[in-house]
């Protein structure tokens, strides 16, 4: 297996610093296939020349398609941020505009609630005021059952 060594062995075998051949390390390493090999860039004619121009030309026909083609990605990504910010700011807006619904309604409930407990306590008063106010309770109360049948005839008459 062929090695290289870095640093001083390297300079002690006249390789001066970098890499060097340790001697003993074994047989020598084949050089690299000359496909494999950088070839110098030459922009004027001659042996070479015309190739290298064309794989420079190439080279920039691909960055430009890879520059459009992040171009158009990034295009895409900025789009879809943008919707997605547009959806959290009505995500926002609607969670505010509910708080705000409800919050009216807790109001509306807790007047509701004083309403209907002053009258339980005005109920109960006039049930525990004597035997004269049974027979004006008894009154009310047909009273109010028959203008609850009644109202329920005519929410059920005006659906239909």
């Amino acid at each position: 297996m062929a090695s290289w060594a870095r640093g001083e062995a390297g300079a002690a075998l006249g390789g001066g610093e970098g890499l060097g051949w340790v001697k003993g390390a074994g047989p020598r390493p084949p050089s690299p296939p000359p496909e494999l090999c950088p070839l110098p860039l030459r922009a004027g004619p001659g042996p070479g020349g015309a190739a290298a121009a064309a794989a420079a030309a190439a080279d920039t026909d691909t960055d430009t398609l890879l520059d459009g083609e992040n171009q158009r990605l990034t295009d895409g990504l900025a789009a879809k941020v943008t919707r997605l910010k547009a959806l959290a700011l009505d995500m926002d807006r609607d969670a505010e505009e509910q708080n705000r619904y409800l919050d009216g309604m807790d109001s509306d409930f807790s007047s509701v609630s004083s309403l209907l407990t002053g009258s339980v306590k005005r109920f109960s008063s006039m049930t525990r005021s004597g035997r004269d106010n049974r027979r004006l309770l008894l009154c009310v109360s047909v009273g109010l059952i028959i203008l609850f049948f009644f109202l329920s005839y005519l929410v059920s008459k005006a659906r239909t």
